[in-house]
């Protein structure tokens, strides 16, 4: 059986919200991201969009190469295919500044509005429909019990050049605003800010993540 893995845990979800996505199907998968996109652009042909939006391509190599990683196809076949994954991930990188490795577990329905400077560490976990913004680091970090990688719940908004680091989790519908430094968890259904980042009120992040209709 292909391998699955939940993006998110233990936030107050519906257990629907909180299944296991399969990574295989990387084309249903991106056609969730594609339809993030179209919201934000309803009047410009499909083929525009994807041409101009530096965050599809990203996103497309990362769906493959993720459905690659996490496959049973036999490993020796897997390994020349993964290493054309890596090398066509860091032109994506040089080209897009977007970096997101195939062993990272990104639900579907992500929106990168901007291209530039994202970077997500090797074992990050992002749930589903969140957007990231230009600037955005999401990286290990910390010490002790406080050090490892971050997890991000279901419709998180994430704004330009924050920074999300160590054993951390921000947890569903949470903002985390731009020019923040997230190093402790967020609770669900707040914005924070700051450096550190602080509970600035507790709007959530229905208004940021698509155009209102």
């Amino acid at each position: 059986m292909a391998k699955s893995y939940s993006v998110e845990l233990h936030d107050g979800s519906s257990k629907h919200e909180q299944c296991a996505y399969q990574p295989t199907k990387w084309w249903s998968i991106y056609k969730q991201d594609i339809a993030r996109y179209k919201k934000h652009r309803v009047n410009s042909p499909l083929l525009i969009i994807w041409l101009t939006e530096q965050g599809l391509w990203a996103l497309l190599q990362y769906r493959i190469a993720s459905a690659l990683y996490r496959s049973n196809i036999p490993l020796v076949m897997k390994a020349p295919l993964l290493v054309l994954a890596v090398a066509i991930q860091k032109f994506l990188e040089i080209v897009t500044g977007i970096s997101l490795p195939s062993q990272a577990s990104i639900g579907p329905g992500l929106y990168i509005g901007h291209f530039g400077n994202i970077i997500l560490i090797t074992d990050a976990v992002i749930g589903h429909t969140c957007n990231l913004s230009q600037g955005v680091t999401i990286g290990v970090s910390g010490r002790g019990e406080r050090r490892g990688v971050p997890r991000i719940g279901n419709r998180v908004y994430i704004g330009a050049n924050a920074v999300v680091g160590g054993n951390v989790f921000s947890r569903a519908d949470a903002v985390i605003a731009a020019n923040s430094l997230v190093i402790s968890d967020v609770a669900a259904g707040t914005t924070v800010m700051g450096v550190p980042a602080q509970i600035k009120n507790t709007n959530g992040s229905e208004a940021y993540l698509d155009p209102l209709p």
